[in-house]
């Protein structure tokens, strides 16, 4: 897995329950979401065209999903308005997306964060200068951002000291919002965690080296090895640390309340954890998926774009990551050629 595909996943980067029969749907056009388990809000029913998506996020009741114009679409709960993107701007130029419980987050192609949705404790309000974000994740009730510089900046609902950013605030390449407590990969591969520690989810296992992504769930945490294993700590009541055998071949990790999934280098999705709304039943075909998110009772999954795009013998992120680099840099120019003397 390439720098570029970890960095990719890490973005695509999980969360209410009342009684509603599981819901499976998996359309199979380019780009396409894959979303099951609780669809109460319809959180699993994206409007469509169901295509050209290159990230997905989900938390909560609601979904999100950005597409190759840079656009972000969003489906599922919007009592406080997180379905409704964005607010008082264009919805175009976006990189990347975070879902937290009742808010949602954008970043821009110019490094700045666009927020909507429920702002009780300050979640929506991005501190200044808004300027020079890579990377973002949302939490319950707190936003997450690191800078160009790799330090990390945090706001909104900090009762348990989830925005009280560790020192060194340096080397974070990459953040997951928990419930109340946050997670943040350093350039170095370790792993730093804050905030609520009541289930152990704050206390990452040694050694605490080789990550290469984290996800968060509401009271457990997730990390993944470079050599494609998945380490699972704190609450673990619903089975959701305890990554089912074989523990290898990971690519890419998510969290959802209390479930957990994992994205297999052959496109396939591994689910487990609580599964009582079916959120850990992967749809078959179980194969061409590129990245994985986990909601709060719901699950997702992003098909390969169109197939081997790259050539490379294998589908996987790599044949979508161009789309999320031009997303990044923008359309670029024609080359200029001088004319043959």
């Amino acid at each position: 897995m390439t720098a570029s595909t970890r960095i990719a996943c890490r973005v695509l980067l999980p969360i209410v329950a009342l009684l509603a029969a599981p819901v499976a749907r998996a359309q199979r056009e380019n780009g396409s979401s894959v979303a099951w388990g609780l669809n109460q809000y319809g959180q699993c029913y994206g409007p469509p065209p169901n295509h050209n998506f290159v990230a997905i996020a989900a938390r909560f009741a609601h979904t999100l999903a950005l597409r190759t114009d840079g656009a972000i679409v969003a489906w599922g709960r919007n009592s406080d308005g997180e379905s409704n993107p964005p607010p008082g701007g264009p919805n175009t130029g976006f990189v990347a997306l975070a879902a937290g419980n009742a808010h949602s987050l954008g970043l821009k192609a110019d490094g700045s964060i666009v927020p909507w949705g429920l702002n009780y404790s300050g979640q929506c309000n991005v501190p200044a200068p808004n300027t020079d974000f890579q990377e973002i994740g949302a939490g319950g009730g707190h936003s997450l951002g690191i800078k160009s510089d790799g330090s990390l900046v945090a706001w909104g609902w900090n009762d348990y000291a989830q925005c009280n950013v560790p020192t060194p605030n340096t080397g974070f390449v990459a953040v997951s919002g928990g419930l109340a407590h946050s997670l943040a990969l350093r350039a170095d591969g370790s792993v730093v965690a804050w905030g609520d520690n009541l289930s152990g989810q704050c206390n990452v296992p040694a050694p605490n080296s080789g990550f290469v992504a984290v996800a968060a769930g509401d009271f457990f945490s997730l990390g993944l090895k470079a050599d494609g294993l998945i380490v699972g700590w704190g609450d673990n009541d619903d089975h959701q640390c305890e990554v089912p055998p074989p523990n290898t071949g990971f690519i890419a990790v998510a969290a959802g309340a209390y479930h957990s999934l994992g994205l297999k280098a052959d496109g396939s999705i591994v689910a487990w954890g609580w599964t009582d709304h079916g959120q850990c039943d992967v749809p078959v075909p179980n194969t061409g998926f590129v990245a994985v998110a986990g909601g709060g009772y719901h699950s997702l999954g992003l098909r390969a774009f169109s197939g081997d795009l790259n050539c490379d013998g294998k589908i996987n992120f790599d044949d979508i990551d161009p789309f999320v680099a031009l997303l990044r840099v923008g359309p670029q120019p024609a080359p200029q050629y001088e004319p043959q003397r």
